[in-house]
């Protein structure tokens, strides 16, 4: 899976009303670009980071770029655009690069679902000896030390996701939440019970209910630091509940 056109380079001026971003051009340009993310991006947007654009040359859009990736610290990557998440977790699964997800013929992306009336990222059916997998999919970009956290803000909408997952694995059914990593930096991931206490007590209260809790990398970038212009899950990163 990879970009469909070449990102462009620039720095970060600021971030602003949540989904815009100024961004300097190398000629000195100055853009406006879509920020495709509702979080606080905490750690995804320092002064002047190198931040790399999308660029879409359909007349009925307002803002011609898009914010995709970001430069966090020198040669480390993050993919802040939470719009990418589920094509990727769904290309791996289908491509058998997710062994815990391996072996369903069909797989369908926002099916609603729940007594709290969400929609599911990702619905897989079809397997020959599993029954029907609920995917959640987390975006986690929040970095610190090599750990990743999620979330990077209180998310009353993650914790019903929780208790929906947990309502599926009661009916038989496998809950699986899937923190996709788009951080170069990261090396296991945790809950960020310093950010959402309530949030890493459901989650662990999940994990003992059934729900199953996977994460994968994103290769962002090469040897060289730079975007290598994919987005394919390459490895899987551990989950850490500890306390």
């Amino acid at each position: 899976m990879k970009f469909p056109e070449p990102l462009v380079e620039g720095r970060l001026i600021r971030r602003y009303k949540r989904f815009l971003a100024d961004v300097r051009l190398p000629g000195g340009e100055e853009v406006t670009a879509h920020c495709p993310n509702t979080g606080s991006m905490l750690g995804c947007q320092p002064e002047n980071a190198r931040v790399w654009l999308s660029r879409s040359d359909n007349p009925k859009r307002k803002l011609q770029y898009t914010w995709e990736l970001v430069e966090t610290s020198p040669g480390v990557l993050a993919c802040v655009n939470t719009a990418r998440p589920n094509a990727q977790a769904r290309h791996a699964i289908e491509s058998g690069v997710v062994e815990e997800l391996a072996g369903y013929s069909t797989v369908r992306s926002e099916v609603r679902y729940g007594e709290e009336k969400s929609r599911i990222d990702l619905l897989l059916s079809g397997h020959a000896s599993e029954p029907d997998a609920w995917v959640e999919v987390k975006n986690v970009t929040l970095a610190e030390g090599g750990r990743g956290y999620f979330p990077d803000a209180v998310t009353e909408r993650g914790q019903k996701h929780l208790r929906e997952l947990m309502a599926q694995v009661a009916k038989g059914d496998r809950g699986v939440l899937f923190f996709l990593v788009n951080h170069t930096g990261i090396e296991e991931v945790r809950p960020a019970d310093h950010i959402d206490a309530r949030y890493g007590q459901l989650l662990r209260q999940a994990c003992e209910a059934g729900v199953e809790v996977v994460a994968y990398r994103s290769a962002l970038a090469g040897d060289d630091g730079n975007p290598t212009g994919r987005l394919d899950l390459t490895e899987a990163v551990p989950v850490n509940l500890e306390p």
